[in-house]
């Protein structure tokens, strides 16, 4: 723990947290993990909003380094960022197996 009260391991799950905190970031982060690449207009004719929205969507994901983006001109290509995508696995698995509580006794 820090003086803060909370941890590395608890920021980087906030921020993971955060990102994947709207169901049109989480269609995203889906749609990149059925692919191995996929430019912006494929994720735009896949799911129904408007390429405003979408960049925003994939701004978000990107920050919180889950996606990476590569500009091919005249395209920009989107992936899963791997390491991140593992460590996210790790991180929220640990947090999510912390509780102690396994029975019916719990309130």
């Amino acid at each position: 723990m820090t003086t803060k009260g909370y941890t590395s391991d608890h920021e980087r799950i906030a921020r993971y947290a955060k990102a994947l905190g709207h169901p049109t970031r989480v269609a995203i982060i889906c749609f990149l993990a059925g692919r191995k690449k996929c430019y912006f207009g494929n994720i735009h004719e896949e799911l129904p909003i408007a390429k405003a929205t979408v960049s925003q969507h994939l701004k978000e994901l990107k920050e919180a380094g889950l996606i990476t983006g590569e500009v091919e001109i005249p395209k920009v290509k989107y992936c899963i960022n791997r390491p991140a995508w593992e460590e996210a696995k790790r991180l929220f698995g640990s947090f999510f197996s912390q509780c102690l509580c396994c029975d019916d006794d719990c309130c």
